[in-house]
């Protein structure tokens, strides 16, 4: 299969998990591309057999030039595709609270990409997401708006800069293992 790794970086946590997915694409015998989504076309997907796209969690959904290039490809392509998404928020497993903040603060990515696909005629074939560190502006957003009580705050930026690590970049070379089993 002929894949294309698209991603969307500004602190560089999406691009690693970009990398991780390429890596594995190619361990498995497929010709892939590793590309910035500002050096893709929309109408330069459909040369591909599965684009997995990747955004950095922007204001709880992808980011504006995923987005826009979701939003400029044609009804019914030819390529199947796979999302993921860094975000800076909790994970969604565990206690109501976390779950409550995961889905305020990211949880708009994973509808994106189902909504995007059922509106485009995409086949979906997955979603993968995890944390990443947050750059100081959104740390600042994310302790003064979400997450102001102090030890709640600690542990959570003592979590958060450690993302993604080496555990999420094997659950991402999982992803995409599943991924192409699928395609």
């Amino acid at each position: 299969m002929k894949i294309l790794i698209a991603y969307f970086t500004q602190t560089g946590n999406t691009e690693k998990v970009a990398r991780a997915i390429y890596e594995e694409v190619l361990s498995q015998g497929h010709a892939a591309h590793l590309k910035s989504v500002a050096d893709t076309a929309s109408d330069s997907l459909n040369a591909y057999d599965l684009v997995f796209l990747g955004s950095a969690c922007h204001s709880a959904d992808l980011a504006e030039p995923v987005k826009k290039i979701l939003a400029s490809i044609t009804k019914s392509p030819s390529f199947k595709m796979a999302g993921f998404a860094t975000h800076a928020t909790v994970k969604p497993e565990g206690e109501e609270r976390e779950r409550e903040l995961y889905k305020k603060w990211a949880g708009k990515c994973a509808e994106s990409f189902e909504r995007i696909s059922q509106e485009k005629g995409i086949e979906l074939l997955g979603y993968f997401s995890c944390q990443g560190a947050p750059s100081p502006p959104i740390e600042a957003f994310i302790h003064s708006a979400v997450i102001p009580d102090a030890e709640e705050w600690e542990a959570y930026i003592s979590e958060v800069r450690k993302h993604p690590n080496e555990e999420d970049m094997k659950q991402a070379r999982e992803f995409a293992r599943a991924v192409l089993s699928q395609s």
